[in-house]
């Protein structure tokens, strides 16, 4: 606990309601969307920052005393990139949360980075633009979370992941100074790309206080089919050849048995849980082109052996994807926890890294429900249990290691949209090369040398 007048000391340049410091306020800052919360502590102070200035005053003072900041958008995220390992100040971003501009000539919006990812996304649309990212939590996941962790979600397939729509980045530095990153155009020849550093560096590098974003023209129409497939490799292979046949889908996603059978009986949509897998594939485009393309797909998938295609109409579309984006609701409803991991591998390793994770499942007598982004490799594997049980734990934590090392095998990596946090911090000098750890710790020693950025993740200095 840090010493009281250092506490009192921030009340006198912020206004004391936005100062959080009893410790029943302050408890629910020690948890995530992870399941950390023996990894960590609780915050000493929490701050519901209202503007650039907060921050900066904020940071200044952390740096002088060397207290650890943590900034914190939804608390969304899934390895523990916001929790407090030391301790220190919790930077609350909800009350930056506008939409600032957003502009149809120059297809940009600028945003706070409290801002709901999905409002942006809402806002856009309104006006004939749109912005791709789409995690499955984008409805209260904020921006600054998102470049935080470099989140992609299913449309990644197609259109790349947030880091692929940012222009410019205002940021405080460790020190407290505010800093540009890019510029409001297109291209940007001058110099290193600074904001691409900072996109996934998990607020260790520099806060983020402002974002101006990529908008494009939002797609005339939007159809999904659907296929289930009695064995995987059908599946995969069909995927295949849709890619090669001069389609271009939007999104390519996966459910295993496991999961089919948990979301349906959560959101009640109509998915045959008798089936081994089901693949979604969403189209976008003009009104004719996705309606041939789904023709050619449904053709694709026929010669695959699928036993059920659907083409739905736009309400039972939404209804599916709402379904599929509740796959960790739902798969917590099934035991007292429920972790969900973020790899990906090789397209052409898909099927092995699936039938992989099912099989160390089962050896390890741990439920698994298995769903992603089977388009560009990505895949989550839910794995389902009490992390009170002893014998659960030590099952998971060796489950857990004997996957990365298959994805390494497979020419994967353990973390393709979630980031590394606290929870994939051991494992990471295990899966990149030791030159370019020691250059990321390099980098962040420039950046932050006392080391007060949301300290104790990604990797150990």
């Amino acid at each position: 606990m840090l010493l009281k007048h250092k506490l009192e000391k921030v009340k006198s340049f912020i206004d004391s309601d936005n100062v959080l410091t009893k410790l029943e306020e302050r408890y629910c800052y020690a948890t995530d969307a992870s399941n950390n919360i023996n990894k960590t502590r609780i915050p000493d102070l929490v701050v519901f920052v209202e503007s650039i200035e907060d921050v900066q005053k904020i940071v200044k003072y952390a740096n002088t005393h060397e207290i650890p900041i943590i900034p914190r958008g939804a608390g969304t995220n899934m390895v523990g990139a916001c929790l407090c390992p030391q301790g220190g100040i919790v930077l609350n971003f909800s009350k930056m949360n506008k939409i600032l501009e957003i502009s149809t000539k120059n297809m940009l919006a600028r945003v706070q980075p409290g801002a709901v990812l999905g409002d942006v996304k809402i806002t856009a649309e309104k006006l004939g633009l749109f912005f791709p990212p789409d995690p499955s939590n984008y409805k209260v996941s904020t921006i600054g979370g998102a470049i935080a962790q470099s989140s992609g979600g299913a449309q990644s397939f197609k259109y790349g992941t947030i880091k692929d729509y940012i222009l410019s980045l205002k940021v405080i530095t460790a020190n407290g100074d505010l800093m540009t990153l890019g510029a409001e155009t297109m291209k940007d020849a001058s110099g290193y790309h600074l904001n691409q550093l900072i996109i996934g560096s998990e607020g260790t590098l520099a806060v983020v206080v402002e974002a101006v974003l990529k908008l494009i023209p939002k797609p005339e129409a939007k159809q999904l089919v659907l296929a289930y497939f009695d064995n995987i490799e059908n599946a995969t292979e069909a995927v295949d050849k849709i890619l090669i046949n001069n389609i271009s889908p939007a999104a390519i996603d996966f459910m295993d048995r496991n999961s089919i059978k948990t979301v349906e009986d959560y959101a009640q949509c109509g998915l045959d849980s008798s089936k081994t897998c089901l693949i979604i594939v969403e189209l976008d485009g003009t009104f004719e082109s996705v309606r041939t393309q789904a023709e050619k797909i449904k053709n694709i998938f026929q010669e695959f052996n699928s036993s059920n295609i659907q083409i739905p109409d736009e309400i039972q579309a939404e209804k599916i994807w709402q379904a599929r984006r509740s796959s960790f609701a739902a798969a917590s409803r099934l035991a007292p926890d429920v972790i969900s991991d973020d790899i990906i591998v090789p397209r052409k390793n898909i099927a092995k890294i699936i039938r992989g994770c099912s099989n160390i499942c089962k050896k390890y007598n741990l439920q698994l429900c298995l769903v992603g982004h089977i388009g560009d490799g990505n895949i989550h594997p839910q794995i389902v249990l009490n992390l009170e049980n002893e014998i659960e734990f030590k099952n998971y934590q060796s489950a857990k290691s004997e996957i990365y090392r298959l994805t390494q095998d497979l020419n994967g990596t353990i973390s393709a949209e979630h980031g590394v946090g606290i929870e994939k911090m051991i494992y990471l000098e295990n899966t990149i090369d030791k030159n370019a750890l020691e250059y990321m710790k390099l980098i962040k020693k420039a950046f932050d040398p006392k080391n007060i950025l949301n300290p104790g993740k990604i990797f150990k200095l």
